[in-house]
Order: C-alpha cells, then sequence, then structure tokens
C-alpha cells in the first residue's frame, strides 16, 4: 500500500473513532493512540498546545517528553513559529533540535490552525533516520484537518497567536 492510500484509510479511520466526540483532549488522546498504533518505526506521536508563547505538552504516546516549547525553538517551535509542516529526515542536523528522546532521529510536525492562528502542533517522532518524507508530512496534515473537524478546540491556547 503507497503512502497516499495509507494516510487516506487512516484519516477514515480517525473520522469514525471521533464521531460524536468533540472534547479537544479526548480527540487528540485518541489521535496520538491511533498514530502511535497505526504508523510503523514510530517511537513517538502526540500533541504539543500553545500557551501563550510557549507550546505545552498535551495527550502523546511514547516514552515522557519536554513539557514545554518556546515557539521558535526545536522543531515543534519552528513549525508554529512558520505556520508550516517540517519534515526533518536527521534531528541531529536540525539547528536548535530539542532532544526529549535520544532514540529520536527523525522527525515530522505539523501545525494546527484555527482561523490562521496557532492553537497547537502534532509531533511525530522515529528511531529511523529519514523515515519521514513530504508525503507524510501531506498524509498527518490530512490527519489534523480530520482531528480540527472532530473538534471543538476553544482550548484558550491561542492567546498571543
Amino acid at each position: 500500500m503507497n503512502k497516499q492510500m495509507f494516510y487516506a484509510g487512516l484519516a477514515d479511520e480517525l473520522a469514525t473513532l471521533l464521531t460524536d466526540e468533540r472534547d479537544w483532549i479526548a480527540n487528540a488522546a485518541n489521535t496520538a493512540a491511533l498514530l502511535y498504533l497505526r504508523m510503523a518505526d514510530v517511537n513517538w506521536a502526540g500533541f504539543y498546545f500553545r500557551q501563550g508563547a510557549e507550546l505545552v505538552l498535551g495527550p502523546f504516546q511514547g516514552k515522557p517528553a519536554c513539557v514545554r516549547i518556546a515557539i521558535g525553538r526545536g522543531v515543534c517551535g519552528t513549525a508554529a513559529r512558520r505556520r508550516e509542516t517540517i519534515v526533518v529526515p536527521d534531528v541531529h542536523l536540525f539547528p536548535g533540535h530539542i532532544a526529549c528522546d535520544s532514540a529520536s532521529n527523525s522527525e515530522v510536525v505539523v501545525p494546527i490552525l484555527i482561523d490562521g492562528c496557532v492553537v497547537g502542533v502534532l509531533d511525530i517522532d522515529s528511531p529511523l533516520r529519514g523515515r519521514f518524507d513530504a508525503d507524510d508530512g501531506k498524509g498527518l496534515e490530512r490527519i489534523v484537518a480530520v482531528f480540527c473537524a472532530a473538534t471543538d478546540l476553544n482550548t484558550g491556547s491561542t492567546e498571543g497567536a
């Protein structure tokens, strides 16, 4: 199965999973769990939600993680500042990378935008270098769109966006 088909199926599965639930914590938890379960070679899948000038750890699957990341720092903070998906084949080559888990070698981060404001990011890590590419970025953007469509993201996290 190619990546486009994989992510289409994953988006459908997520939409079904999130049906009739609007709570952002519950939906973020189930989204993280589904991604961690279904994506091969992933060692961390989860969310950071914006509080002022920081991203604060949200629901995730994997080892304990960094709790607060400044907007503009690391891959997550950079994706939030740029308001664009960032795919990093080798995190050790990314200037300012924050090593929450030394086993992570590649990463993809998708910003969550509501009315142009960053309310958070979806972050996926892998122990494999080169695990993610542009197709993963596009596929995960689709996952974020499904998450946003199903979820009431009135979390107060857009302060300072």
